[in-house]
């Protein structure tokens, strides 16, 4: 019998960040059936048995939501190709798949994928952390950033947040009680519970990584009203603009799309950006789902 025939025809994409992870489920031919959200993931979750069983989690819930599928192709955050054979059999288990119809890849390759034709353009993304690349013609992939928030990520929202806190409190040590009229300061002790260093210290270091980036929200409610907060977004909009301009010196002149929730903060965060790359740059958001390509790639790996 044919396998076509066999197999539901539902395909699954994942693009997920450590925040968030965004899915959509297409037919045969591509169209979207359906998509969500689900909580984050990350390759770090791999490196140890309580991280791969919140991932089979994660994986289990969403099976509830998209039904029997065929294959399934996932961009993920912290994720380097070493772990894939670890990834796919995990996924595989917990998504009721053969591992050869589960493809992983990073989310920034993904992202390639889902905003150029091979050769054609750079990406930013900028989610819980900040990474830039550029898939040539060869398919090879070349990226900068992404080191992680300990040793970079600027321009990220783990970034931001860390900023931002660092700010508050280096603040409120120089000069007492200027907390109480910095607009930047209440939104980030209205999510963390309190003004006093107690609650920032017990919920940030209680904190994922993702859970921490969420703060920069409240950076961006922040910044209509607190120069402060707007001053943090534009000098993460210098350091994502950094990063393609690194991959533009050695590739040349090519358009730029933005994708990640970063850049969705605030019009301030593009703006700077935009205006510290070369004149005549063509700067695009990315408007095709990175988890729509990621699904029509599973079908297309699937029914060859």
């Amino acid at each position: 019998m044919d396998l076509q025939q066999t197999l539901p025809q539902r395909f699954l994409g994942l693009d997920a960040g450590g925040t968030q992870t965004r899915w959509a489920v297409v037919d045969a031919t591509g169209q979207l059936l359906r998509g969500g959200e689900v909580g984050g993931l990350s390759g770090l979750l791999l490196h140890s048995e309580p991280g791969r069983a919140a991932v089979t989690a994660v994986l289990a819930a969403l099976t509830t939501e998209t039904g029997p599928l065929a294959g399934a192709v996932v961009g993920l955050t912290g994720f380097d190709a070493a772990q894939a054979p670890a990834l796919c059999e995990l996924m595989a288990s917990a998504l009721g798949l053969p591992a050869r119809q589960v493809q992983a890849m990073t989310d920034i390759e993904l992202a390639c994928h889902a905003a150029f034709a091979p050769g054609q353009g750079i990406v930013v993304y900028a989610g819980t952390g900040s990474v830039a690349a550029h898939l040539d013609a060869t398919g090879v992939l070349h990226r900068v950033g992404g080191r992680g928030a300990i040793i970079d990520d600027a321009g990220g929202g783990h970034w931001i947040a860390r900023e931002a806190l660092r700010q508050v409190w280096r603040a409120e040590e120089e000069q007492p009680g200027s907390s109480e009229h910095s607009p930047l300061a209440q939104a980030l002790f209205e999510v963390v519970g309190g003004s006093d260093w107690a609650h920032t210290r017990q919920w940030v270091y209680g904190a994922s990584r993702g859970e921490l980036g969420t703060l920069a929200l409240a950076v961006a409610r922040a910044a209509g009203s607190d120069p402060a907060a707007r001053s943090l977004l534009q000098a993460a909009g210098t350091e994502l603009a950094r990063l393609a301009l690194l991959l533009l010196r050695r590739h040349g002149p090519l358009p730029v799309a933005l994708a990640g929730r970063v850049l969705e903060l605030h019009p301030v965060v593009q703006a700077q950006l935009q205006a510290a790359l070369p004149s005549g740059t063509a700067v695009h958001r990315l408007t095709h789902p990175a988890q729509v390509q990621a699904a029509q790639m599973a079908a297309r790996k699937a029914l060859k």
